[in-house]
């Protein structure tokens, strides 16, 4: 008769391996940039919190227009809301198995937005988002970037479970974790997309 391996037998051949990830030596941006890729399949172990220190730094590390710094970071551990919110959003059923998510959103108040400007924290929270992945990558994690914003189902969903004001947007959710499968990241080069103007 086989025997299944429980969490605890799974942890134990996983912890050898997760030590040597984080010994590893450092890579060079540009190699994390080109790495980087959608995980969407996470090991069933948490994310130390000094690693998730660790992205949220890089994530405010972005540039934003003004210095405004519009945005604001939901660190989700709780599994009931990470199932809840698997549930409700159409492109984000992996989060049912992640052990962790982190909701980028906006702060449309601030800055003293006019009509123009209202529109900045959604280009700031991005620029914020590429940095927290491309930490995620350089830190031997899986991570994702599924949308919210504009969908209006979705923002309501995320809003509601996390109980945002409403001036507080929810531009995506990042589902991160330990990926189960050596993920491969793509080649997206293509020259006929670069128009020289000399």
């Amino acid at each position: 008769m086989k025997k299944l391996l429980t969490p605890g037998m799974l942890l134990v051949f996983m912890l050898p391996i997760l030590q040597l990830m984080s010994q590893q030596p450092q890579k060079d941006v540009f190699t994390i940039i080109h790495q980087r890729k959608s995980v969407r399949q996470y090991v069933d172990l948490p994310v130390p919190e000094e690693k998730i220190d660790t992205m949220l730094r890089a994530a405010m590390a972005a540039p934003t227009a003004r210095n405004i710094q519009p945005w604001q970071f939901y660190v989700i551990t709780n599994r009931e809301t990470l199932n809840q919110l698997a549930d409700e959003l159409p492109y984000a059923k992996m989060l049912s198995q992640a052990p962790l998510a982190i909701v980028v959103a906006g702060d449309t108040q601030k800055g003293n937005p006019n009509e123009e400007q209202f529109f900045n924290w959604a280009l700031d929270c991005s620029a914020a988002t590429q940095n927290l992945l491309l930490a995620a990558e350089a830190l031997g994690l899986g991570a994702l970037w599924t949308g919210v914003y504009p969908y209006k189902a979705r923002i309501a969903a995320v809003s509601k479970a996390l109980d945002l004001s409403p001036h507080i947007i929810p531009l995506n959710i990042i589902p991160i974790g330990y990926p189960l499968m050596d993920d491969q990241s793509k080649d997206k080069w293509d020259p006929e997309k670069v128009k020289w103007v000399e």
